[in-house]
């Protein structure tokens, strides 16, 4: 299994989430993204309704129900009703069920100190498993992928 790792360092993940979700639906995938609580979960669904103001992210969350219709669904639980292939870490969040996903994108914010060590320790044991790992800096133009 590919595990991603995207180093947030010039904007948030309430920018950096839409732009990556934009190219995994336009590969076909489904994803799953975790966020720390329902709190979080509404402020990025109210993201994806809004990332482009002619356009939308298509997703849903468990207040909006039809879990298994929705490419992209967000949720707190350790869960995979849409059938994903794409698992999207946010908030610190960890799965135990990563091998259930071809790949997982793991966004943490690089301005952070807390945030960076925690991220260190999951790429740690994300290694110890035997995952592939990639690492993406964050740039005022895109993303860069570092050697490892």
């Amino acid at each position: 299994m590919r595990v991603d790792f995207y180093h947030l360092q010039a904007s948030p993940v309430e920018k950096a989430l839409p732009q990556l979700l934009e190219r995994v639906l336009a590969s076909g995938a489904r994803a799953i993204v975790m966020a720390a609580s329902d709190d979080r979960l509404e402020v990025l669904s109210n993201v994806l309704w809004t990332s482009h103001p002619n356009s939308w992210l298509p997703h849903g969350t468990k207040k909006d129900g039809f879990a298994a219709e929705q490419p992209v669904w967000l949720t707190t639980a350790e869960e995979n009703p849409n059938g994903a292939r794409m698992l999207v870490l946010t908030d610190g969040m960890e799965s135990s069920r990563m091998g259930d996903f071809e790949r997982c994108l793991d966004l943490f914010d690089g301005a952070s100190d807390e945030a960076t060590a925690a991220a260190r320790a999951r790429w740690s044991a994300a290694r110890a498993a035997g995952h592939e790992l990639h690492y993406w800096q964050q740039t005022d133009t895109g993303w860069k992928e570092q050697g490892v």
